[in-house]
């Protein structure tokens, strides 16, 4: 078995972990949601507010950037990266279609990597490294919101575990590059 494979069988065996076997009545009802774009749109909403409101200039350039952020993130997972992996999403997989649990709409679109968790972890890295020295308290919630979200893909059954992994590290990466550029010239 090649390195790939065993890879290819642990991802899958911890997805069924969660998926298949790690199912909670609470956990039904509460993953669909917080993975739906109408749940966290008015958290982003608000920062759009506030951040601007706050920090004035600063904060509209801040603004720009998390947009940035957000956007460089989607596009390179969903528009570059996953039509060139073309991994078959856990829901579309016809080998896995007898024991997975779907909670939500499997979708058409590929599997790796996850742009919900490339997109969160972008967004959140930029607010920790923005905003953490001024909003301390923000640096556990941020997270906690990346992973929730990102371990939502997993336990509704649209995403593998190295799926989201890879969304996160890639959001990581675009986040800290953003942060970046924007402390340089605009620290808050």
């Amino acid at each position: 078995m090649s390195g790939l494979e065993k890879l290819k069988e642990i991802d899958i065996a911890i997805w069924e972990a969660i998926n298949v076997q790690g199912h909670l009545p609470l956990g039904d009802l509460f993953f669909p949601i917080l993975r739906n774009p109408i749940t966290w749109a008015p958290l982003y909403l608000f920062l759009a507010i506030y951040i601007p409101f706050k920090f004035a200039k600063k904060g509209l350039y801040w603004c720009l950037f998390f947009i940035l952020c957000f956007a460089l993130a989607d596009y390179t997972s969903a528009s570059i990266i996953k039509p060139l992996v073309q991994r078959l999403r856990p829901c579309n997989d016809p080998i896995l279609q007898q024991e997975i649990l779907r909670l939500v709409d499997c979708g058409s679109g590929y599997s790796f990597p996850s742009s919900h968790a490339s997109n969160h972890f972008a967004l959140a890295t930029f607010m920790v490294l923005t905003l953490g020295k001024s909003y301390k308290w923000i640096i556990i919630p941020a997270w906690l919101w990346a992973v929730s979200i990102s371990y939502a893909q997993v336990y509704v059954g649209v995403h593998f575990p190295f799926d989201v992994l890879a969304g996160a590290l890639l959001g990581m990466f675009i986040g800290l590059i953003c942060s970046r550029i924007f402390n340089k010239k605009w620290a808050i």
